[in-house]
């Protein structure tokens, strides 16, 4: 895929689908880097200027209002811990004393829209039990890929239950329980699985609280669940007991939950709409180094920050940062496809498609969340944090390029295709040279 080809976004959108996804994204970025080196401007400067405003100029192509823009408080961060404008100086002077090794610094944001394109896909359900000793068993329409969705559901219920994780099981998804379940895509799985588990969990605590009131003839508002014990007044008790006079007083301690994400519609005539419940957003740095005699380069350092609102599970999310940045790092830089004269697949396999390694990983690699909470009511004010890091490495790409830039004394514009290989690295330093 050429980096100066392919339909383009506008104010680097890189959440729309329809409007060239991550592809387009990247070439929007390539053109913001190159107006960038054409103008003797630093990179950062020209994407500020194309950020969303707060109050104006925060009405997407779509006609979608931006109202949770946190992007200029997370670069400026970003700007901050990573030492950028001091890097950028340090690269420079790396590179006028260094013929053949070559650095390129670059910082990228992303703003990510988070929704189904399609309205009826962003529902789910869910059912929790609750069992006379006190233990709960939960299924959702979810699917647990290695993301933590088991886990992060398991939080809500724990947490609307207040009890401690280790009372919590979730079963695999099955739609002999809940049906009609939606993907779990589009980064939407614990925005849609955790409100219906919360939900479902929430109906039964109801039911508990209007047991223990009864039973101890106070006020519902004084009933408070907490680390597996049951305030009752002055009074406590173990969740299990509570459990057990409810089943004897025949409560159901069951329920189903249902969630909709509200708000959403979509005309796809006319390409306009509200398909997005919120956005997420990140920026990241990357510091790279290219050996113009063979083309091979390497990712030296990598500074992330990432917006998932007020997060569920911190570990999880910055593991799926840290998984999200190396993945997208792999679609960027080594992983190329290539078909032969009769239209075979040759890069069919790991001998020839190559993802990425451990060793392809930063030895200096810092990823941080961002501070915040989603303006939206979403799932404990959380936000996704499934697809929006994989187009952090925009900025590896974008170092890259700037590494072969300063080849021509960054006075001429590279020509670097995406994947870049080291081939693709090789010819863009050639036409470089050959220019000059």
């Amino acid at each position: 895929m050429s980096a100066l080809c392919g339909r383009t976004n506008t104010q680097s959108n890189t959440a729309f689908r329809g409007f060239g996804g991550p592809q387009g994204a990247l070439v929007m970025e390539v053109a913001l880097d190159t107006i960038a080196r054409r103008l003797g401007k630093d990179p950062l400067d020209v994407r500020r200027i194309n950020f969303y405003g707060k109050e104006d100029r925060n009405v997407t192509p779509y006609d979608q209002t931006v109202v949770d823009n946190v992007i200029h408080e997370l670069v400026a961060e970003l700007e901050a811990t990573s030492e950028y404008r001091q890097r950028r100086e340090q690269v420079r002077q790396f590179n006028a004393s260094s013929p053949v090794l070559k650095k390129g610094l670059a910082l990228t944001p992303v703003k990510f829209g988070i929704s189904f394109n399609v309205p009826a896909f962003n529902q789910a359900g869910a059912l929790v039990h609750v069992y006379r000793d006190g233990t709960v068993l939960v299924n959702h329409g979810g699917t647990e890929m290695g993301q933590g969705l088991n886990t992060k559901v398991a939080q809500v219920v724990a947490h609307e239950l207040g009890l401690n994780l280790e009372h919590i099981r979730v079963t695999a998804t099955d739609t002999t329980k809940v049906a009609n379940t939606s993907a779990t895509a589009a980064s939407t799985g614990t925005d849609l699985n955790g409100k219906a588990a919360q939900d479902a969990a929430y109906q039964i605590r109801q039911r508990l609280t209007t047991v223990a009131a009864q039973l101890f003839s106070v006020e519902e508002s004084s009933v408070k669940f907490e680390r597996g014990q049951v305030e009752i007044g002055d009074q406590t008790m173990p969740f299990f007991q509570l459990v057990e006079h409810a089943y004897q007083a025949r409560v159901q301690l069951w329920s189903d939950g249902f969630y909709a994400t509200p708000g959403l519609h979509w005309d796809s005539k006319v390409m306009k709409g509200n398909p997005f419940y919120y956005f997420s957003y990140g920026a990241a740095v990357a510091e790279v180094l290219i050996d113009t005699l063979t083309g091979e380069s390497r990712l030296l350092r990598a500074d992330v920050l990432h917006d998932v609102g007020k997060s569920i599970n911190p570990a999880l999310d910055i593991g799926q940062v840290e998984g999200a940045f190396i993945q997208g790092m792999g679609w960027l830089t080594t992983e190329e496809l290539v078909w032969n004269a009769q239209g075979k697949l040759t890069t069919h396999a790991p001998s020839t498609y190559k993802i990425p390694a451990i060793s392809d990983c930063p030895m200096d690699f810092r990823v941080n969340l961002f501070d915040g909470r989603n303006a939206m009511d979403s799932i404990h004010r959380s936000k996704a944090v499934g697809e929006p890091p994989l187009l952090l490495p925009f900025c590896v790409f974008n170092a890259i390029r700037d590494a072969v830039a300063s080849v021509g004394n960054y006075q001429i514009e590279p020509v670097l295709n995406a994947p870049a290989t080291a081939e693709a690295v090789m010819r863009a330093v050639a036409t470089i040279r050959k220019a000059k």
